[in-house]
Parts: C-alpha cells; sequence; structure tokens
C-alpha cells in the first residue's frame, strides 16, 4: 500500500485543453486514498496533490475544498452505479424481474466498495451537496420508474409510486449497510438474504392488490388463508 504522505514523481506540465483529465485524476486519487484508509479524514488535499504529483493549488482550481473534492468522488460513483442498474433492467425477462434485480445490484454494488458506499450514504450531509441527488437519480429514479410499469401491468396495486420506491431503496440500502456494518452476523448467503428481504417488500405490495391496503394485520391473513383454502381445493 502506497503511503498517504509519499511524494508522487513531478508530474508534467499538462497539454492545453487537458483540465478535465487532471479532473479526473484527482477524483482517482482521492479515490483510492479513501479506499486504501477508509475514512474521509485521510483525504487531505496535500495527500491528493502528492498522489496526483501537482501541487495543492491546482486541486482548489478544480475543487473549491476537501468538501467538494468528496462530493465529487461519491457522485462519480453513484454514475457508476446508474450504469450498473441501466445494465441489469436490459438482462431482465420481465418487470418484476427487473425490479429484483435492480434491488440485488443495488446491494451487490455497496457489497463491492463497502468503502465508498460507507462515506457516501452515511458520513454527513450537506445542504448543498450534490451528492444525494446523483444518488437519487441512480436507484430511486430507476427503481420507481420500473414499479410505474408494475402498476401499469396491474401487477402493483395502484397507488403512490414514490412512496413505493422509497420502501424498496430503504430496505435495499438498510440490507446493504449491514452486510457491511456487521459482517460476523448471522446471515447466511448474502446475496439470497437480500433477494428474501427485497422479495418480502414486493411481494406484500403485490398482495395488497389483492386483499386490500387497509385491512389490518389480522383481517389480512385471515382473507390470505381463505384465499389460500380456495386455491388448494380441487376442481369438480
Amino acid at each position: 500500500m502506497v503511503s498517504v504522505s509519499a511524494p508522487a514523481p513531478k508530474r508534467r506540465r499538462a497539454a492545453r485543453g487537458s483540465g478535465e483529465q487532471l479532473r479526473e485524476e484527482i477524483l482517482d486519487a482521492a479515490t483510492d486514498l479513501l479506499l486504501e484508509t477508509g475514512h474521509s479524514k485521510a483525504v487531505a488535499i496535500r495527500a491528493v496533490a502528492q498522489r496526483v504529483g501537482v501541487t495543492s493549488p491546482s486541486i482548489y482550481l478544480h475543487f473549491a475544498d476537501k468538501d467538494a473534492l468528496l462530493d465529487a468522488v461519491c457522485a462519480r460513483y453513484f454514475e457508476q452505479l446508474d450504469e450498473e442498474m441501466q445494465r441489469v433492467a436490459t438482462e431482465a425477462s420481465s418487470t418484476i424481474e427487473v425490479l429484483r434485480a435492480q434491488g440485488l445490484a443495488y446491494v451487490r454494488f455497496a457489497r463491492r466498495t463497502p468503502e465508498l458506499y460507507r462515506i457516501a450514504t452515511m458520513g454527513e450531509g450537506r445542504p448543498d451537496s450534490d451528492v444525494d441527488m446523483t444518488l437519487a437519480s441512480s436507484a430511486f429514479v430507476h427503481m420507481r420508474a420500473t414499479i410505474e410499469r408494475l402498476m401499469d401491468e396491474g401487477v402493483y396495486p395502484r397507488g403512490d409510486s414514490t412512496a413505493a420506491a422509497l420502501e424498496l431503496w430503504t430496505a435495499a440500502h438498510g440490507v446493504a449497510a449491514l452486510l457491511i456494518a456487521k459482517p460476523y452476523l448471522p446471515w447466511g448467503d448474502a446475496e439470497e438474504f437480500t433477494d428474501r428481504v427485497l422479495r418480502s417488500i414486493c411481494s406484500g405490495h403485490i398482495a395488497i392488490g389483492f386483499i386490500g391496503a387497509d385491512l389490518e394485520p389480522g383481517a389480512a391473513i385471515e382473507k390470505l388463508a381463505k384465499l389460500k383454502e380456495l386455491e388448494e381445493q380441487p376442481d369438480e
């Protein structure tokens, strides 16, 4: 592992018009430091500058301060999640399988880079940060669009697609956060555990479409039991 304080070789002067390339190199260096240390406190502007091979003022030409740099790192991270959510949607065979794949992809993505996920979603937020907006576009919007298609198909009951998407997103984030923070708990196979939790949320919405959303839990159980009895009756 490269030491945070280790001097980097002096970077050649960038060619005219290559400011975007330098910005990406800065983001790469900050990301590497986050992954190596697992903590945002280790990502000092000076350390990033040393890693890239530039002076600290060169960093400030692209990012106003350390918070702005970390925001950009997290936003780029969620742009990669956005690509993953779109990819799995193209591989699913039905709309309900798209929703399942999106939830699994979200948790899988978080577990693949737990340090970044922890910093991006469980760190202190700032009112002017664009991280939440980027995360919302990468996960929430995709899930909501899929739920709206399920409502159009009659699989999900008509209702507030925003609330339904937030419920699924909350479950996915909760699973991801606990698998990352408490890996020693008896989860069993993480992928299977994730699938069971997310399927329970989806199945609950589908069941509500059949029995009604206003029933108390006891009445809902009775109605489901009657539906099961009818299904098990032999055909005459």
